[in-house]
């Protein structure tokens, strides 16, 4: 089978922004926040929204099933504080969870966390624990930089971020590390501040020793790692001057990659550079590249089309699509297993 580890809820509901314009309205004292209860979406909308659109491109390009969770760019932690940011993420993740709901054997919840700046990040463990134990959540995605693209957050080996692992750790939940829209305009937020984040995201974890704290904590890298496989042999050299071992032993043991990189030469470097082992299928689809290549007539996104014409060999490519997904994200192997897959 085909796992998609990336997968946001690009489509939502018209009325989803609506809330959310309402809540952002509401602080600048424009009116009331809007309740939970003020949003009204109902099954046969979320339907509407998911049929023609992601479940649609799934069974064209034989995608089984997409790790799901809420639209990264509207997550945009940098707005209010972190009542803002926990009525918004309780929202969104209850859509999600819907969809999972709904399709049980073609989406598999993960969650946003409330997370805003300047505010300790244990304050994001009650709705972690809540998606996991209520919704069946199989992983988190988790923002480097709530500031949206300011950087004021400490890097992610700062042990101000350790309760959010150790609550990971103990749910066997991995974490997408993805940031969310970018306010700098120094940083386009899909061309250049999703990309920045998964390279620095990638060096803060060559800098410190995290997983010697939290040896089986599992991190994933997104858009292909940034820039991190096409320099590979600048952060092999970094990492020696720093003292660190081999990044192989270093950080390759609990750091992954997907293949969210939407041109065949990006992807066959990323498969020839990083082991397979630390690879994981992805599309990102419907997301911040949704047109066709007109040298190929194929969507960018359409990431199937360049690891099958990448000439891995029959078992890489079984580890890339599936098996490596089930080992990194442990409740979605029971989920499958539960359903006879």
């Amino acid at each position: 089978m085909i796992i998609d580890c990336h997968g946001h809820y690009t489509t939502a509901p018209p009325a989803l922004a609506a809330w959310r314009d309402r809540q952002i309205a509401a602080l600048a004292g424009s009116g009331a926040a809007p309740t939970a209860a003020d949003l009204r979406i109902s099954d046969d909308e979320l339907r509407e929204t998911i049929e023609p659109n992601q479940l649609r491109l799934m069974d064209e390009r034989g995608i089984d099933l997409t790790v799901f969770s809420p639209r990264a760019s509207f997550m945009a932690h940098h707005v209010g504080g972190f009542e803002t940011s926990a009525a918004w993420a309780a929202i969104c993740n209850e859509l999600c969870h819907r969809v999972s709901t709904l399709y049980p054997e073609r989406f598999a919840p993960a969650a946003m966390l409330p997370q805003s700046p300047g505010v300790d990040p244990a304050t994001c463990v009650p709705e972690l624990t809540r998606c996991v134990e209520e919704y069946g959540a199989v992983a988190l995605n988790l923002n480097p930089d709530p500031s949206g693209g300011h950087w004021t957050a400490p890097p992610l080996t700062d042990r101000s971020w350790y309760p959010v692992y150790e609550k990971m750790v103990e749910y066997d939940v991995p974490a997408m590390v993805h940031v969310s829209t970018s306010v700098n305009p120094a940083f386009h937020t899909t061309g250049a501040h999703y990309l920045n984040a998964d390279t620095t995201a990638f060096m803060q974890l060559v800098q410190g020793d995290l997983f010697t704290d939290f040896p089986t904590l599992r991190l994933i890298i997104p858009h292909g790692g940034g820039a991190v496989p096409y320099h590979w042999g600048r952060f092999r050299g970094l990492a020696m001057a720093l003292g660190k071992p081999e990044l192989e032993e270093h950080v390759l043991g609990n750091v992954f990659f997907d293949t969210c990189v939407y041109h065949q030469p990006g992807s066959d470097l990323l498969f020839d550079v990083i082991p397979a082992r630390n690879i994981l299928f992805a599309s990102e689809m419907i997301g911040a590249v949704r047109s066709v290549d007109p040298r190929t007539g194929h969507h960018f996104d359409d990431t199937r089309r360049y690891a099958e014409a990448a000439r891995l060999s029959e078992e890489d490519w079984a580890a890339i699509r599936e098996h490596n997904a089930r080992a990194v994200y442990p409740r979605l192997d029971a989920l499958l297993k539960g359903q006879g897959r």
